[in-house]
C-alpha cells in the first residue's frame, strides 16, 4: 500500500535557486538579491509539497534486465546504480499546481521574476526531494543516489508504469501528459535503491 506524506518549506534553498539560474558557487549577485527575497515571498505561500511512495523487491536479470517490482526495464545505467540492492523505494513528489500558476502570472506580468521563480520552484522541488531521500533513508537503511526516469538510458516512458503503481494522480494530483511529461512541472517521480531493510515489510 502506497504511503502519502505532506510537507513543509520553511526555507528554501536559495543557493540551489542561484544555481538553477546559472550562478553555481556564487552567494550572491549585482540586481539578484533583492528580486529573489521578493520572489522568495511570492512562492513560499503556494508551496504544497506532497508525495507518494512505495517499496518494491528488485531482481536483477540476465545482461542489463531489471525487474522493478512494478515494471521491466533493461537500463545500463540504472543497473549500476542499483548495484547491491535486493529492494527499491519509487516515489513521485511534486510542490503543487501553485506554483505553476504563478510562474505563468508572471510570465504575462514580469519575464525577470517569471525566470527567478521558475529556478525556485525547481529549487524547492529538489529540496522537497532531498527530504523524501531522507525520511526514506531514516526508515528502511541505506539507499542509493535517487535516479530519475529520462537520466542516462532509463526511458521517460516508464512513467507510464510508475503512475499506475502509486496511484499518482489520485494520491497527489500530479496528471501525466501524453509525452510523460507531468502536470504540475514541479514534480518528480524517481526510483531510490535500498541497500539494508532495517525493517520488515
Amino acid at each position: 500500500m502506497p504511503t502519502v506524506l505532506t510537507g513543509k518549506i520553511d526555507k528554501l534553498d536559495i543557493k540551489e535557486t542561484m544555481r538553477y539560474l546559472g550562478y553555481s558557487g556564487v552567494k550572491s549577485a549585482d540586481g539578484l538579491d533583492g528580486l529573489i527575497a521578493e520572489c522568495e515571498g511570492l512562492i513560499q505561500p503556494v508551496l504544497a509539497p506532497k508525495a507518494v511512495y512505495d517499496v518494491f523487491p528488485l531482481t536483477h536479470g540476465e545482461g542489463e534486465a531489471l525487474d522493478l517490482g512494478f515494471a521491466r526495464v533493461n537500463s545500463h545505467s540504472l543497473f549500476l546504480n542499483l548495484n547491491g540492492c535486493k529492494k527499491i523505494a519509487l516515489f513521485a513528489a511534486t510542490v503543487g499546481a501553485g506554483v505553476d500558476r504563478l510562474i505563468l502570472k508572471y510570465n504575462r506580468l514580469s519575464p525577470a521574476r517569471a525566470v527567478v521563480l521558475q529556478a525556485m520552484g525547481a529549487a524547492a522541488a529538489e529540496q522537497w526531494c532531498d527530504e523524501l531521500n531522507a525520511r526514506i533513508t531514516a526508515r528502511f537503511g541505506p539507499t542509493r543516489p535517487r535516479f530519475s526516469c529520462g537520466y542516462g538510458d532509463l526511458p521517460l516512458k516508464l512513467q507510464r508504469e510508475i503512475f499506475p503503481a502509486l496511484n499518482v494522480t489520485k494520491n497527489i494530483g500530479v496528471t501525466l501528459t501524453d509525452g510523460d511529461l507531468m502536470i504540475p512541472e514541479k514534480s518528480v517521480t524517481a526510483i531510490v535503491g535500498i541497500l539494508l531493510s532495517l525493517i520488515h515489510i
